[in-house]
């Protein structure tokens, strides 16, 4: 769900070999590690578990869940896991498909009728795995501005019906391009199957069973919040705390809450093909699901550096899937406003690693740090020193980031002189699947609000020709846009086209996705 755990979790393959061999961790080597990246990457909170062989060997919090309060992090300690969310949707669809409830191959529709998608061929043909397999044809994030930020009044109903406004950027079935909102659909279609919420159905049919006590399939299930972590931002280059982010449509997508301790026993009936218990006798899902859900379904493309050698790459349902020095790695990593997650398991090693943590962006950073760190002692690799060398990435392309975005706003200084008609930009635009925005004018300066995601908010700067430069009263994520408008003949503005000012903009924020047009003159 977010651009830069993506992009740090692309660092496990980018690496050279160094000379110190690295032993397998112990605990206070561990403490040592999160200590050490603690300081390096700015984080409040954090918490981490390791299973090995079927046995909880390091589980611990470190840290705080909020500067303001100063409570320490354990174990329990409960975080939004975000996207690792999209593993638990994929299990309750094998569950269901156990049952004989459903069949992977099921058309969409013959569940949700009214889904639509861009074309008769593809609506006609999207089965149950392609809602999880990021295939659809469509761009990233494709939609997000519906999930992002969030407040919005978007319902379900209005996600399943929404794809046939997008325009594909690839054929059906041929393209990894990351995507929450089908997710969104594969929850609505356990809703419809169970007869009860997505969040009851998870609930009642994974985390109560696996005794994750202190766990949640979705907000409104929570009843004691004393021991949760609250988000913050360390982007400013100080840690603050920001608001947390609200997922009002399903859980389907990112919307479980959960921690290190009750995530140990989520890797360890993963890594037991579905079994749990004393005996391994109780079956959660089938051993035949758990291999549709660990098979590559969409392709991807496998770095061959010298360091991992690693073969293949793809996405199989909720999980990604690669090869790190002939074993199998199966990981996921989740990000919303302020809540970082990764989990990574090497079922040939029955090794799991769950990290999370509560600010952004440093907790991509440690978790990308730590985790690797402790995955490469078990895969008897050498010592990469992996803190010092994320620190250095992450800092040069939030200085690329900076640079761009500091002369976008330079420019906008430069240009306040220039004279801009604002009754020409004036009025009503709506987006087929968006709605209406507005542009009015406040204490003589343009401002951009939309109807239905309300936080998108914000005064109009002129930046150039017909393009200003929206700064959100949202600052929560770092996504403020240019909006760039078309005229008629008469200098009145028809149209407004959209992008993203800052290259490392999350891209669930898919401002290129609209097409504004004018409704009232």
């Amino acid at each position: 769900m977010k651009k830069g755990t993506i992009r740090l979790a692309s660092l496990l393959f980018i690496c050279l070999a160094s000379t110190t061999m690295l032993a397998q961790l112990t605990s206070p080597k561990i403490d040592s590690l999160m200590e050490d990246a603690f300081k390096k990457f700015k984080v409040a909170g954090a918490s981490i578990a390791i299973v090995k062989d079927g046995k909880v060997i390091h589980q611990k919090g470190y840290g705080v869940t909020s500067i303001a309060t100063n409570t320490p992090v354990n174990e329990n300690t409960n975080f939004q896991i975000a996207s690792n969310s999209k593993a638990f949707t994929a299990a309750a669809l094998s569950i269901l498909e156990d049952e004989g409830k459903l069949k992977w191959t099921d058309k969409v529709r013959g569940y949700i009728p009214e889904f639509k998608m861009y074309n008769d061929y593809v609506t006609e043909n999207f089965n149950i795995q392609d809602l999880l397999t990021h295939r659809s044809g469509l761009g990233l994030g494709v939609g997000d501005l519906m999930f992002f930020p969030d407040g919005s009044n978007y319902t379900v109903k209005d996600i399943v019906t929404s794809f046939q406004y997008f325009k594909p950027v690839s054929p059906f079935r041929t393209k990894f391009d990351y995507d929450n909102l089908l997710y969104v659909v594969a929850g609505e279609v356990i809703a419809r199957v169970s007869g009860m919420s997505y969040e009851a159905f998870v609930q009642k049919r994974i985390i109560d069973p696996l005794q994750m006590k202190n766990s949640f399939a979705g907000a409104s299930l929570i009843t004691d919040k004393s021991n949760y972590a609250t988000p913050h931002s360390s982007d400013s280059g100080t840690i603050k705390t920001i608001d947390a982010f609200n997922v009002q449509m399903n859980s389907a997508a990112g919307g479980i809450f959960s921690n290190a301790a009750d995530m140990s026993k989520w890797m360890i009936v993963s890594l037991n093909k579905g079994q749990y218990g004393p005996d391994l006798k109780t079956t959660l899902f089938s051993e035949k699901n758990h291999k549709e859900m660990w098979r590559i379904h969409t392709v991807l493309g496998a770095d061959p550096n010298p360091r991992y050698n690693s073969h293949f790459s793809g996405y199989g349902l909720g999980w990604g899937i690669s090869d790190e020095k002939g074993s199998l790695k199966i990981s996921h990593t989740g990000g919303l406003p302020g809540m970082l997650s990764i989990v990574t398991m090497y079922p040939d090693l029955n090794l799991g690693i769950v990290i999370l943590t509560n600010t952004e962006s440093g907790g991509a950073g440690l978790f990308t740090a730590v985790t690797n760190t402790i995955s490469d002692s078990y895969l008897g690799l050498e010592d990469f020193g992996w803190t010092n060398k994320v620190v250095e990435w992450m800092k040069e392309g939030k200085n690329t980031s900076d640079d761009v975005t500091k002369k976008v706003w330079e420019k906008v200084q430069l240009s306040k002189k220039q004279k801009v008609k604002n009754e020409d930009f004036i009025g009503v635009y709506a987006d087929n699947w968006f709605g209406e925005i507005e542009v009015f004018e406040k204490d003589k300066q343009l401002w951009f609000k939309s109807y239905r995601s309300p936080k998108l908010n914000g005064p109009m700067a002129f930046y150039n020709a017909n393009t200003f430069a929206i700064k959100w009263e949202y600052q929560a994520m770092n996504c403020d846009a240019f909006a760039m408008f078309s005229l008629d003949e008469t200098g009145k503005a028809q149209t407004i086209k959209m992008k993203g000012i800052s290259p490392n903009i999350d891209f669930s924020f898919d401002f290129q996705d609209l097409d504004l047009k004018r409704v009232q003159k």
